[in-house]
């Protein structure tokens, strides 16, 4: 199957573009519309998109598809949203909150030093556990509707997580602290 044609890649597509709606909708809402219950309700809805992301893969398994990467995208996707989503939705609030409601300036993390180094280890820990709920998703898919060949294509994702995870800390923690020691040393 062409992968561009992939009911789940459609959906990963589908959820993001949900989730930013939602979001930003949910932001326009609370901060420019002043209606902040109609915002908050916005923003719960986030997590629903989750649900939806699951069922589709769970269904497009159980009906016997082809497992592609966009099968293996979908639970790193949403380890991804389940790590990070609160804070991308913190992010964007900062931001809505100081133009539209006379909010403090939103803080912004040094390019380098300590400050810095916390917040990449910080980011490499929340990657850790998308990475362990990318694991359990596709163990959990690959054991309740993935048949055995499903099955051994789904358990691929683990390799990526690797990759993806030795980069991430060489170029992110790693690289940001030995910059700092460099740089505070050079001084």
């Amino acid at each position: 199957m062409n992968e561009l044609n992939s009911p789940v890649l459609w959906t990963i597509a589908g959820c993001e573009i949900g989730f930013w709606v939602l979001v930003l909708g949910g932001l326009t809402l609370r901060y420019i519309v002043r209606a902040r219950r109609a915002g908050m309700v916005a923003l719960a809805l986030v997590p629903a998109l989750d649900v939806v992301l699951i069922a589709a893969v769970a269904i497009d398994l159980y009906r016997g598809g082809e497992v592609g990467f966009a099968h293996r995208l979908a639970g790193i996707y949403l380890g991804c949203t389940l790590m990070f989503g609160h804070r991308m939705i913190t992010w964007a609030d900062e931001r809505f909150a100081h133009r539209f409601a006379g909010g403090p300036t939103p803080h912004r993390v040094p390019k380098l030093g300590p400050e810095r180094t916390r917040k990449e280890w910080s980011d490499f820990y929340r990657w850790l556990g998308a990475v362990a709920i990318a694991g359990a998703v596709s163990l959990g898919l690959g054991y309740t509707v993935a048949d055995d060949t499903q099955r051994e294509a789904l358990m691929g994702v683990f390799g990526t997580l690797g990759v993806i995870t030795v980069i991430w800390l060489l170029t992110g923690p790693l690289w940001v602290a030995g910059r700092g020691e460099r740089t505070a040393g050079g001084q």
